[in-house]
């Protein structure tokens, strides 16, 4: 018997779930620590064996980054600013953390970046409490075009105590209407206005959302937790210079570093605010380690930050053609689908967004729902977000969008069939084949065999 409770206010199905993992920590520790080897030796296997993660909402990190992560540093304490350190000792790791900082600001055309924080949720929760206080109104993207949680009543917006009142809908652009958002401005006064989103196709007006803002009296704020990639790789404008007073974003999705936070501005107000809520407000020590990752993934961005991005914009645009092409119903296709390493399909034909990346799952794929401004799919999401940046890392190009796109139509057609995919081959492969390391280095860094037949509880059968 579990010693974690049982919480009523979860879903049975989810808290029987849970009770069933934790048995395994019932067993002596040395067969426990063997568990979780395996399982990390399993979630290896189905993200860099098994899938294609189609997923723009996680990545993988130059091995160097990630080694960062185990060098002893994220054990270390670190309260105060550098140069005046509670603890002592700490020397390496302040310096280690004013590079990662200035890194930051070059990269994001800022004067103050804030590091310390550790979630993109948390970032926009700092932003929050650094430009309006409980009680406030805010206006925030609806999630039908990809607004996040964290900006609404269940987020920390709302725990929080701001009463968020959701951006009208230009469903033609992915974005806000402008004149309906001047009148709603004009009618609840916000303290704060924010743009950005879980989705982003195309850039986001932010120059006419900022004169909006000024209007009355608000802040501007930028979630670029997906967009930031394309920012740092100069796709898309930055918010900075558009007029945003600040962005927040996570590390680790289209930006590809350690799992984290970030917040960047060029008002040395707000910074002064951020700086507080950090230390001695909110962070007090930080993982070192992120800070060192982090550093360096931006010096990737300082060398190969535009190549990388316009690769993820590439692929995106080529995937979504491909796939329109093929029947699926692509959102914003006569659009051209996307300007960004992200699109969408319209998902109701699949029983839902949920339903349909459930699907896909047992095919091979990893992707998620998401929301669109059309008809609502009751019980799921109507849409299906798709992303490049961890494909790209692995080394897919435009010219495998065809067999890509092929194989993810018969995903969501027959996910009983053997599929083998054909991308990058040296040699060609036996239908069928396991693949060993030492295959995979004969065979090409995006080869992947993997079998449509699988169901979900076998994926779940670990």
């Amino acid at each position: 018997m579990a010693h974690l409770a049982r919480r009523t206010w979860v879903p049975g199905p989810v808290e029987a779930h849970v009770q069933r993992l934790a048995e395994a920590a019932h067993h002596p520790s040395d067969q426990v620590a063997d568990r979780i080897e395996a399982l990390i030796l399993r979630n290896a296997e189905i993200h860099d064996r098994e899938c294609f993660n189609l997923n723009p909402a996680t990545n993988v990190m130059n091995p160097k980054a990630e080694a960062m992560l185990a060098r002893g540093l994220g054990s270390r304490p670190s309260l105060g600013y550098p140069g005046d350190k509670y603890e002592m000792g700490l020397e390496a790791i302040e310096a280690i953390e004013v590079i990662a900082a200035e890194l930051a600001a070059e990269i994001f055309g800022a004067s103050h970046a804030e590091i310390r924080v550790g979630s993109g949720a948390l970032a926009n929760l700092y932003g929050f409490m650094a430009l309006t206080k409980p009680g406030d109104a805010i206006i925030a993207p609806s999630a039908a075009i990809g607004g996040h949680v964290t900006h609404h009543a269940d987020g920390c917006a709302g725990l929080y105590g701001l009463t968020t009142h959701a951006a009208p809908v230009n469903a033609d652009g992915y974005t806000v209407d402008l004149a309906a958002l001047h009148a709603l401005a004009r009618q609840v006064r916000p303290k704060l206005i924010t743009i950005g989103g879980s989705l982003n196709l195309f850039p986001h007006p932010v120059s006419e959302i900022r004169a909006i803002a000024d209007g009355v009296g608000a802040y501007l704020l930028f979630d670029a937790a997906h967009q930031c990639g394309m920012i740092a790789g100069g796709i898309f404008p930055n918010p900075l210079s558009q007029g945003a007073h600040l962005v927040t974003m996570s590390t680790y999705k289209s930006l590809g570093g350690p799992a984290g936070g970030m917040i960047v501005t060029n008002d040395a107000a707000i910074a002064e605010r951020l700086d507080a809520i950090a230390f001695p407000g909110m962070t007090a020590n930080f993982d070192a380690a992120k800070s060192a990752a982090l550093a360096v993934t931006l010096l990737d961005w300082r060398d190969h930050g535009r190549a990388y991005a316009a690769a993820m914009v590439d692929l995106a645009r080529a995937l979504s053609q491909e796939l329109v092409g093929l029947g699926l119903p692509v959102f914003a296709a006569d659009k051209g689908a996307t300007r960004s390493h992200q699109f969408a399909l319209e998902a109701a034909a699949f029983g839902g967004g949920q339903t349909a990346a459930k699907t896909l799952y047992r095919a091979g794929f990893l992707a998620c729902g998401i929301g669109l401004p059309l008809p609502d799919v009751a019980g799921d999401m109507n849409g299906l977000r798709i992303g490049t940046p961890e494909l790209v890392r692995r080394g897919v190009t435009p010219a495998d969008a065809p067999a890509l796109a092929a194989l993810d139509k018969a995903g969501w057609i027959a996910p009983s069939a053997l599929i083998v995919a054909e991308m990058g081959v040296r040699d060609p492969v036996p239908e069928g084949k396991t693949l060993s390391v030492e295959d995979e280095r004969r065979y090409g860094k995006a080869r992947i065999v993997f079998l449509r037949n699988a169901q979900a509880g076998d994926r779940e059968a670990i």
